[in-house]
């Protein structure tokens, strides 16, 4: 028995030094130069955690002047982040887009406006039914522009709601790519039941917040669903 009681406080004591360290390493970032992506043929990158990535791409492939998107995992101080790595909550990374968009016919501060439109911003450490920090809400600024743009939102919606808004405002450092089989998830698995229960529900939350922002296409689906 005391043998056991023995093993337990070293256990104990191992798992606080090892979840205060990654702490401190979460704060170390928090005071790093964000890194800038410069442009290229006229495109922007834009970096955002808010959930599950898969409900979070098919959002903002729903939006206008956005080309392309990617699930990743990005805000953490591990290098080559893997989706079983990240769901241990010890890399500090969460699930996270790239999204590649054209400037000139929608901006940041729009981009920001979809984020906040499209989850809870209050809900701590996940989205839905999906809990933990690698879920958590991160928006990532690549310059002060963004910063502010960032904060001057999240008071909006402090405001709005009257609650405490959870995302983090994060300088963004750099974002790794999820694997191959995470790509357009839902594109490729309409009828998947996570799919069709909490992803598709996010969706339409953006797609009624945030008409004027919808690509064509997709609000021709929305009518043909109905």
């Amino acid at each position: 028995m005391k043998n056991y009681i023995s093993i337990l406080v070293i256990t104990l004591l191992f798992s606080c030094q090892n979840t205060a360290q990654t702490n401190k390493k979460q704060q170390a970032l928090m005071t790093l130069e964000p890194v800038e992506v410069p442009l290229k043929d006229g495109k922007a990158k834009a970096y955002f955690a808010s959930g599950c990535f898969w409900c979070a791409e098919a959002i903002y492939q729903s939006v206008i002047g956005v080309d392309e998107v990617i699930s990743g995992y990005s805000g953490g101080h591990t290098n080559n982040p893997t989706y079983q790595s990240s769901n241990t909550g010890r890399t500090g990374h969460a699930e996270s887009i790239e999204v590649i968009y054209d400037p000139k016919v929608v901006s940041f501060s729009d981009l920001v406006e979809v984020y906040f439109s499209s989850q809870d911003p209050t809900q701590v450490n996940g989205q839905g039914p999906d809990r933990g920090s690698q879920y958590r809400s991160i928006i990532f600024y690549q310059n002060n522009e963004q910063k502010q743009i960032a904060e001057t939102q999240k008071a909006k919606w402090a405001t709005k709601l009257n609650a405490v808004i959870a995302a983090e405002i994060m300088p963004f450092q750099k974002f790794w790519e999820a694997e191959d089989y995470h790509q357009d998830f839902e594109e490729r698995n309409p009828n998947n039941a996570y799919i069709q229960n909490v992803s598709r529900k996010r969706l339409e939350q953006f797609k009624r917040s945030c008409p004027y922002l919808v690509k064509k296409e997709a609000k021709d689906i929305i009518n043909k669903d109905n």
